[in-house]
């Protein structure tokens, strides 16, 4: 991975959590960061990528931010990622710092400008127009059609998966009922944009907690219908029941 390893949580964020506490001064030194230091681009313009964000979040009331409204701000920092190279995880953040000590360097959605800015944080609008972000609550998840985190985080991942090329791997764990979910963000979002004529082979790798349980694997549980979409849309795949435990 590019720098330290960083993740976001796909949550159903509570009422008791608003804006992230000075979420602009770390947006745009974290942008910097990257631009500077972990992938080196003149390009980008921070500054100008944190206005068009701004813009999505403050354009519409708190739960109907699109993944539209995000448009102009991706389309500030469009970049180019690697063949053979991006690795897709659902449901195993904790084995991720350890798998990238035992294999090669692979790129994430976090390793993204995007991702790298916005990973961990949480931002709604107040009610009220024209009076900033609100720092004292946000709403849930679940209670909103188009929340502004969500929104953000589909855009990215679309984009993400559109960018695949080469050989990819999936990262799932298999000491949980559910490895694979339709609804999480890859079963939901980035599965869906992989684009077969451009993914040349899709290395499934099933991970498990050190002392177990070993409920799913290649052969058992919703892992096998990962495969079945795989087989339906034509992609050539693999699947690994790893000895990497964590």
């Amino acid at each position: 991975m590019l720098g330290s390893v960083m993740l976001f949580f796909l949550m159903d964020v509570t009422a008791e959590f608003g804006t992230t506490p000075n979420i602009k001064q770390i947006a745009i030194e974290r942008c910097h960061r990257y631009v500077t230091l972990v992938n080196p681009n003149p390009k980008y313009t921070c500054e100008a990528v944190w206005q068009e964000f701004e813009k999505a979040v403050f354009r519409r009331s708190p739960c109907n931010v699109q993944v539209k409204d995000y448009k102009k701000m991706f389309q500030a920092i469009p970049q180019i990622l690697p063949c053979d190279k991006l690795l897709f995880w659902s449901k195993t953040r904790g084995f991720l710092e350890r798998y990238a000590a035992i294999t090669e360097p692979f790129w994430t959605l976090e390793d993204t400008l995007v991702g790298f800015v916005f990973n961990d944080l949480i931002w709604c609008r107040q009610l009220a127009e024209d009076r900033g972000f609100d720092y004292q609550s946000c709403p849930k998840w679940s209670a909103c059609l188009n929340h502004p985190v969500y929104s953000l985080w589909k855009q990215a991942s679309q984009n993400f998966a559109v960018a695949a090329c080469g050989n990819i791997t999936v990262l799932l764990n298999g000491s949980i009922h559910h490895a694979f979910n339709k609804k999480s963000m890859f079963g939901s979002v980035e599965l869906d944009n992989l684009n077969p004529r451009m993914v040349t082979h899709v290395h499934i790798k099933v991970v498990y907690n050190l002392e177990g349980p070993f409920m799913e694997s290649c052969t058992q549980g919703s892992i096998m219908g990962l495969i079945e979409v795989l087989k339906q849309r034509g992609f050539h795949w693999t699947c690994t029941d790893s000895d990497f435990n964590v």
